[in-house]
């Protein structure tokens, strides 16, 4: 049996990025980094909850004082399945992590900041499409979502391509061909994201929105990856 690493003092093989002797490198299991993670997540989920709070309202008035936060409900519930679509990809990708070097806790910790920005333009959605604001306001806010997102799409891009070319930190059985498919999602949620707030700015803010969801549920369906989960069935593809 060969001894999977996990001591200080390696270098990546020259052929298949295994480790050897050489530099300090440090191996870890990804407990700790999944416990953080998962951390991170549940604070910035639950921080959205913070941005719904009870209208000022005159007697009898309550109803109508709850109506009009419609647009704190609509951005909440956006973010909501946003961050746990993100959860569910962060999952899925971990599923197939076997250990940690260095690098991939930078680029982890990259996706992470991703996250903790989405309440900041939650916050600006909901009160911009809060009455009294213009239009333009409208195409600022919804451009500035889709921009955050088109962002974040930047870090999976990294670690989808490190791993495929580090396949001593994957799980036995995960081939690296799975994450060289991957690497297509985060450049289609980079362009098309970045079309969304196009698309809000120069169209309509309510369509700019509305092609975020699609892409928020694109991802929720490939979370697995492009060729397993909901879209195998549909196209009958296999496992990488």
């Amino acid at each position: 049996m060969v001894e999977r690493p996990d001591h200080e003092g390696v270098q990546p093989h020259p052929e298949d990025g295994r480790p050897g002797s050489g530099t300090d490198i440090r191996i870890s299991d990804t407990g700790r980094v999944e416990a953080f993670s998962d951390g991170v997540f549940a604070i910035v989920i639950t921080l959205l909850v913070l941005e719904l709070t009870s209208p000022e309202h005159e007697p009898g008035g309550l109803l109508a004082g709850l109506l009009h936060q419609w647009p704190s409900y609509v951005a909440f519930l956006l973010s909501f399945l946003y961050i746990g679509v993100l959860w569910l990809n962060h999952h899925a990708l971990f599923r197939r992590i076997g250990r940690m070097d260095a690098p991939l806790r930078w680029i982890n910790l990259a996706i992470l900041l991703g996250v903790v920005i989405i309440p900041f333009p939650t916050a600006v959605l909901a009160d911009t499409f809060a009455e009294g604001h213009s239009v333009r306001d409208e195409r600022v806010a919804v451009t500035l979502y889709a921009l955050a997102a088109a962002v974040m799409s930047a870090p999976w891009w990294v670690v989808f391509t490190y791993l495929r070319d580090h396949p001593y930190l994957l799980e036995p059985g995960t081939s690296p061909a799975y994450f060289h498919a991957q690497r297509v999602r985060p450049l289609t949620g980079l362009v098309l994201y970045g079309i969304c707030g196009l698309t809000g700015w120069f169209i309509s803010p309510v369509v700019g929105l509305a092609c975020i969801a699609i892409m928020i549920i694109y991802h929720a369906v490939t979370s697995e990856g492009l060729r397993e989960g909901p879209l195998s069935r549909l196209s009958g593809g296999r496992r990488a």
